[in-house]
């Protein structure tokens, strides 16, 4: 049962939010502004409404994975775990569409709001303060999923969950790598209006 789960998680973190609505719009928008299959990307070329039916299926799929795991298999935490980020495996190369996929954030929170509420806490406090600071969502990103391993520091977290931690820390800043190479080349697009504190600091200094 175990690994049956864990191929109908990647299956189902394979069926892509932007790309499946993207079909019913007429576009494939990893031919559009980052070519990246995800919310972000979304937002930017399709509008708001468009990029909210993405983040509802993407964060979907990964509770949906937790959520069969804990169903089939009851009090196992490592098989949730396992599943949920199998299912962000999936979001990043899915099969149903030649392994081109998103960056695997909205999946993981999904799967988090079963197997890890509490670490949400500190990941949105990560994400968002960085958001307002920079205006960069991809480092922002990177640095909630990071901080998953300060939320299993601070919960004396087991072996099972630092595993959790550390694989999805790793998997999400090597899905943003494109993000933090052009970051570092200072070419990484900002998200200005998101920038409150950022410009409110900076006016402060000027």
């Amino acid at each position: 049962m175990f690994w049956l789960l864990i191929v109908l998680a990647y299956l189902l973190g394979s069926v892509s939010g932007s790309l499946c609505l993207g079909k019913l719009r007429g576009v494939d928008i990893r031919t559009l502004g980052s070519g990246n299959a995800g919310g972000t990307n979304a937002l930017r070329t399709q509008g708001l409404i468009f990029a909210l039916g993405v983040v509802l299926i993407d964060v979907g799929k990964g509770l949906l994975a937790a959520w069969l795991a804990r169903h089939f298999l009851p009090g196992n935490d490592m098989a949730a775990m396992a599943c949920v980020f199998t299912a962000v495996v999936g979001h990043i190369w899915p099969v149903w569409h030649g392994f081109r996929g998103g960056k695997g954030a909205a999946t993981l929170i999904g799967g988090l709001i079963l197997v890890w509420p509490q670490s949400l806490i500190l990941l949105f406090a990560v994400w968002f303060m960085n958001l307002l600071l920079t205006g960069y969502v991809g480092l922002s990103t990177v640095l909630a999923a990071i901080s998953l391993l300060a939320s299993a520091a601070w919960s004396d977290a087991n072996a099972e969950v630092w595993g959790f931690a550390i694989a999805s820390a790793v998997l999400l800043t090597y899905s943003h790598r494109s993000n933090l190479q052009r970051l570092r080349a200072g070419t990484e697009n900002r998200f200005e209006k998101a920038r409150l504190l950022g410009r409110l600091l900076s006016g402060r200094r000027g």
